[in-house]
């Protein structure tokens, strides 16, 4: 076995090691650049963009719950994965309302026009109206949205921390035996 120095390298090992460790950084990353694209790029979430804000929440709590519980049930390390799974399900269903593939839920859009209102009326409630489309991309790169990017690297970390897990636990279960 190769001594390797190489950062990269001693990265993926350690999260190999520690994947609720990748869970929690992965999590906090993407909320970070949420709320700066929120708060200094002037870019409002939608919908389903809170949905997903929510789900990686729930795996900030959850990751950091099994890191502060080091020694006390795998409980955390599910729940964190079950987390991520629904993180990348709402951003790939995010994605394909913004490229068009399927409807998006009704709350992503406005409830439509009533023809029987004055033109006054009329443009108060839209005046009043804080609706951000979920269809709409407010910001890409390389073609792909921030939504596209969630799904991306929420399906990635997903897959390596499930398989990090299932390593950790068939590696428990052989030296236990």
């Amino acid at each position: 076995m190769s001594n390797n120095k190489n950062p990269i390298s001693l990265l993926i090992i350690y999260f190999w090691h520690n994947p609720l460790v990748l869970a929690f950084l992965m999590s906090a990353s993407l909320l970070a650049g949420a709320y700066a694209f929120e708060y200094i790029g002037g870019l409002p979430p939608c919908d389903l963009c809170w949905t997903q804000r929510y789900a990686h929440m729930a795996i900030l709590a959850l990751s950091g719950g099994g890191l502060l519980i080091k020694h006390g049930p795998n409980i955390f390390s599910w729940a964190t994965v079950i987390a991520l799974d629904v993180s990348f399900a709402v951003a790939g269903y995010h994605a394909g309302v913004e490229q068009k593939w399927w409807q998006g839920p009704d709350t992503c859009t406005s409830a439509g026009i009533d023809t029987g209102v004055d033109m006054e009326s009329l443009f108060d409630s839209m005046m009043e109206s804080n609706i951000v489309s979920c269809g709409e991309i407010p910001w890409q790169m390389f073609g792909i949205s921030m939504a596209g990017y969630n799904f991306l690297i929420s399906f990635a970390t997903a897959q390596f921390v499930t398989f990090a897990l299932l390593y950790k636990l068939r590696k428990n279960h052989v030296t236990a035996n």
